[in-house]
């Protein structure tokens, strides 16, 4: 880990670790403490915010004992300098990501001002409302939000991320298996293929390096293979999760998709360990109808406004592109679209991509189309 990564490290466990920070309430810092901190550059001074909330979240709705949670963030080792787990790139945004030592939780930053408000200011109030009722949704858990109370030189200048959020990682128990074995586990973040994508649709994808091409959005090469009864239990739920999604004009979400072979098991020859709090199918890993695979999932990246300053611009140069029609009409990207009709081809990718027995007990790709109009969802309510 570099110099810079312990730094973000550090200023992260500070803020999970301060008592005062951690169950206080969001006090304005003293003009001291704001001008000491503005000069930060790596090592910023962050808080938790809206605790008690959050809290609340971890330990009445999702179970999540809070001895164990504070405990993830340490090392196993108590010989050992307690640091945060740098992962490599896994997305396309720019942010930094660890993992707590025991890799029990992802800790995202949330680098751009507009997915910091909007999260924060907007969606955050009904996420909290739609877990209370539905504790199963496969929203991604998000157990804690950092942030800097003050303006620093770090942030402004993006040597250091001003916001974090901490979410259940749903790779949890990889790290238990044999090294061989972790190989073998796969990861495929998915959102509808069909939208226009530059780098990857303009000049047949020569402006654009393979590198950054593979990052845009990843295939699922083969079918999720489901009960009935599991399908139509996904899809109420999902349906369920991306309505406050529509509701609050997010757009760019996807469903992260998990598989690893179901004849896995931990070095100790028990099961694959799950992410902690209250166990749910697609967390703790359901079995493949054909019994090859266990799938988890939970949706990911709610954090583009469709209304947000950038997306809009991003909608008048497209809007623009579209016009000189370079080629094509190309239609919207994924950032662009309304969200309604991002939500409806969601459904339809997740519809797609499952397949079910027909009533003859032989293998069918679809239950049953989706609608068209996101009004007459199946589930929607």
């Amino acid at each position: 880990m570099g110099r810079r990564q312990r730094l973000i490290s550090k200023s992260i466990l500070r803020a999970i670790f301060s008592p005062k920070k951690a169950y206080g309430t969001d006090e304005r810092p003293s003009l001291l403490a704001r001008i000491l901190a503005f000069f930060a550059i790596f090592n910023l001074s962050l808080a938790r915010y809206r605790a008690s909330l959050f809290r609340k979240l971890r330990n009445e709705i999702w179970g999540i004992e809070e001895e164990e949670y504070k405990e993830s963030f340490r090392s196993p080792s108590h010989n050992k300098r307690t640091n945060l787990v740098a992962v490599g790139d896994l997305g396309y945004s720019g942010s930094t990501f660890f993992t707590t030592p025991n890799s029990k939780f992802l800790l995202k930053s949330l680098p751009r001002h507009f997915e910091q408000s909007f999260f924060r200011d907007r969606l955050l109030g009904p996420y909290v409302e739609h877990m209370e009722v539905n504790p199963g949704s496969l929203l991604v858990r998000i157990t804690d939000l950092l942030y800097s109370p003050a303006p620093t030189i770090g942030a402004a200048l993006g040597t250091a991320p001003g916001h974090h959020i901490v979410m259940e990682n749903i790779l949890y128990g990889k790290s238990d298996c044999a090294k061989d074995d972790q190989e073998r586990w796969e990861t495929y973040d998915l959102k509808p293929n069909d939208y226009f994508y530059p780098e990857r649709d303009v000049a047949g994808g020569r402006l654009a390096p393979e590198s950054v091409k593979e990052r845009l959005i990843d295939e699922f090469p083969d079918n999720i293979r489901l009960t009935i009864d599991e399908k139509e239990d996904l899809v109420a739920q999902i349906t369920k999760d991306t309505k406050i999604l529509q509701e609050n004009n997010a757009v760019d979400y996807s469903l992260f998709v998990v598989r690893y072979p179901a004849s896995l098991s931990s070095v100790d020859d028990g099961d694959v360990p799950f992410p902690p709090g209250k166990a749910s199918p697609w967390r703790k890993g359901l079995v493949s109808r054909d019994g090859k695979w266990v799938y988890r999932a939970v949706l990911l990246d709610f954090f583009w406004a469709k209304d947000a300053l950038q997306a809009k611009a991003m909608t008048g140069l497209i809007n623009t592109f579209n016009f000189v029609k370079w080629g094509k009409d190309h239609g919207p990207m994924s950032i662009t679209t309304s969200s309604d009709e991002y939500r409806t081809r969601f459904l339809r990718m997740v519809d797609d991509m499952i397949e079910v027995p027909d009533s003859s007990g032989q293998p069918a790709g679809e239950l049953r189309r989706l609608p068209a109009s996101t009004g007459d969802l199946i589930g929607d309510v």
